[in-house]
C-alpha cells in the first residue's frame, strides 16, 4: 500500500474484508464476497451488539438506512443511482460497496461530455484487428462489460455529465443484461453474470447539464445523499478524512479540538448566510460541502508541517480558508470580508480563545488577495 498514492478500498481494507469474510455465515445474493448484513456493518462500523471478536471501523458516515437501501438495491435487478450535492460522500459509498461487495472497486466509468459509447461497451485493438481480424480477442472491453463478464459491479461517475447518447446505450444494458457486438459472426454477445449491478453517481448540482430520460430513470432506484448537517457527524467526517491525510504523509500534527470547532462553525455560518442570499452574487462560489471543509484543513495541516512551526494555528487556518473559497475577485473576497467584519469579529471579542488570530488571519489573506 505504501506504493500507491491512493489505495483503492478493497486493498486499503483487504484484511478486513478477509476477517468479515471468513466469520460471515449468513446468505448471500449472487456472488456477494460479503452478506448485506457483514456488508452495512463492514461500511458503518461495528457496535458492541454485534458480538465481534474485533472492532471495524467506521468508514461512511450517514443515515443507516440509505446504505440499507443502497444494499437492498444491489441485491435487485435495478442499478443504483446515489444523487446528492458537491461533497456529500456518494463516489465513496459507491466505492466501499463495490469492494465489499466483489473486491473491485475499479471497474469505473468517469463520465463527461467526451465520454463515449465505446467508454461503457468496447472498443478494439487496431493492430490485432489489422493483423488478425476482429475477434474477442482483438476486442477491448469496457469497465462495464468486464463488471458483466464477471458478475461484479460497475460503477459509473457524474453520470449526468454524460451525452443523452451514452445514457441511452446503459438502458440496454441495465435492461437486457447483455452487450451485443454486431462485429463478430459468433460469440457475439456478452452476457452479463448474476452479481452484475451498476452504481452510478449524479450531482445534484448538474441538473439541467444531461438531463437522465424516463427509461433511464426507471432502470434505476434513487438513494439521495444529504448534506451532512449534524455538527457532530461532520466532525467525525473531517476527523477520519484528516487523519488518514496525516498517516499517508507520517506527520505527527495534533488537530486541536478548538480548531475543528472553529473551522466547523465557520463553514456552518457561511451557509447560512448562502441561504439568506437573494442573488448568486451574494453567494460563494464553493458548494461549501464537508469535502471542501476537508480540504481546508488539510491544506492547513500541511502548510504547518511544512512551512509553519509543526503546529496548527488558527491564523494558518483562516488563511487556508480564504485561500480555498475565494475562487472569483472581488464577489467571494467581499462576502468573505463582510463573514469576517460581522460575524468573527464581535465572536473574538465576545468568546475570545482562537477567534481573534482567526480573524487576524483571515484579513491578513483577504489583503493579500486584494
Amino acid at each position: 500500500m505504501s506504493d500507491l498514492l491512493r489505495a483503492p478500498a478493497e486493498i486499503k481494507y483487504a484484511e478486513e474484508l478477509d476477517w468479515l469474510e471468513s466469520v460471515d455465515d449468513n446468505p448471500k445474493p449472487f456472488a456477494w464476497r460479503l452478506s448485506p448484513k457483514m456488508l452495512r456493518l463492514f461500511i458503518l462500523g461495528s457496535e458492541r451488539a454485534d458480538g465481534l471478536d474485533r472492532e471495524i471501523s467506521q468508514k461512511w458516515f450517514g443515515d443507516r438506512s440509505i446504505v440499507e437501501r443502497a444494499i437492498v438495491t444491489l441485491a435487485s435487478d435495478r442499478g443504483l443511482l446515489l444523487i446528492g450535492d458537491p461533497g456529500t460522500g456518494k463516489s465513496w459509498l459507491a466505492e466501499l460497496l463495490a469492494a465489499a461487495i466483489s473486491r473491485n472497486s475499479t471497474l469505473v466509468v468517469q463520465g463527461t461530455a467526451g465520454t463515449t459509447e465505446d467508454h461503457i461497451k468496447y472498443s478494439w485493438n487496431v493492430s490485432m484487428v489489422i493483423a488478425k481480424g476482429q475477434s474477442r480477442e482483438s476486442m477491448i472491453p469496457s469497465p462495464i462489460m468486464t463488471a458483466m463478464e464477471a458478475g461484479s459491479i460497475g460503477r459509473f461517475e457524474e453520470l449526468t455529465r454524460s451525452t443523452s447518447d451514452v445514457q441511452d446505450a446503459l438502458i440496454s444494458i441495465l435492461s437486457e443484461k447483455y452487450i451485443s457486438v454486431p462485429e463478430l459472426d459468433s460469440d457475439g454477445i456478452v452476457f452479463a453474470k448474476p452479481g452484475f449491478s451498476v452504481i452510478a453517481t449524479a450531482n445534484s448540482r448538474d441538473r439541467g447539464v444531461n438531463d437522465l430520460s424516463s427509461a433511464l430513470k426507471r432502470r434505476f432506484n434513487f438513494v439521495r445523499i444529504p448534506v451532512v448537517t449534524n455538527k457532530k457527524s461532520e466532525a467525525e467526517i473531517v476527523r477520519f478524512r484528516t487523519e488518514e491525510l496525516l498517516r499517508r504523509h507520517q506527520i505527527e500534527l495534533d488537530v486541536p479540538p478548538t480548531l475543528l470547532d472553529v473551522l466547523l462553525r465557520s463553514f456552518g455560518d457561511l451557509r447560512a448566510a448562502a441561504a439568506s442570499a437573494g442573488s448568486d452574487d451574494e453567494k460563494l462560489e464553493s458548494a461549501l460541502s464537508t469535502a471542501e471543509q476537508i480540504g481546508v484543513l488539510e491544506d492547513a495541516v500541511l502548510h504547518s508541517n511544512f512551512f509553519g512551526e509543526r503546529e496548527l494555528t488558527a491564523r494558518t487556518l483562516a488563511s487556508s480558508l480564504v485561500g480555498s473559497l475565494a475562487r472569483r475577485e472581488p464577489e467571494d473576497l467581499a462576502i468573505l470580508n463582510k463573514y469576517l467584519h460581522g460575524v468573527v469579529e464581535p465572536r473574538s471579542k465576545d468568546e475570545g480563545g482562537d477567534w481573534p488570530e482567526f480573524l487576524d488571519g483571515g484579513r491578513d489573506a483577504i489583503a493579500t488577495l486584494s
